[in-house]
């Protein structure tokens, strides 16, 4: 790293947040995965854009980014992407709660996307995304009352439950 970027700066308040006073043992195990993905993908645009491709670094997280593919699809891993689209149609006060990077990422209707592990918000649009964008990501995943929802019996854990057993039946 040659100087500090803005980039490097939202890096430093991603990893100046704590879950200190939170529980994760008690979250839901679906939602603290997406949780734990959105930060990593969060992470990983904000280190090839702060650092050399090709720095230790990115490579490490390259190999969790791998990693993750296969483990999306694990039992009810697989249905949270359904489930923003159907908290989109069924329960949009919900949908309009969730961060903006799920809401993005999982609707269908929404152009944003991970590529190549990277976040894109539109794939016409070959610019890097603006270092603002990631610093709001960051705000919303830990964001005190977006937090109390990935607790195993918030309202949201809840209704992904009752999702996945009316997907099951």
């Amino acid at each position: 790293m040659l100087e500090m970027n803005e980039y490097v700066r939202v890096m430093q308040k991603l990893y100046g947040k704590s879950l200190i006073l939170e529980s994760p043992t008690e979250f839901h195990p679906v939602l603290h995965f997406y949780f734990t993905d959105a930060l990593a993908h969060i992470d990983y645009t904000l280190g090839i854009l702060a650092y050399n491709y090709m720095s230790p670094r990115n490579i490490m997280s390259m190999e969790y980014m791998r990693w993750r593919l296969d483990e999306e699809k694990v039992g009810d891993r697989a249905h949270f992407p359904g489930f923003v689209n159907w908290l989109k149609e069924e329960q949009p006060e919900k949908y309009e709660a969730l961060p903006m990077l799920w809401s993005g990422v999982y609707d269908n209707d929404d152009p944003a996307q991970y590529r190549s592990f990277r976040i894109v918000l539109n794939p016409d649009d070959k610019k890097a995304i603006p270092a603002e964008y990631l610093s709001t990501f960051i705000d919303e995943f830990f964001d005190p009352k977006f937090v109390k929802q990935l607790y195993k019996t918030s309202s949201l854990a809840r209704l992904f439950d009752e999702y996945v057993r009316s997907r099951s039946a």
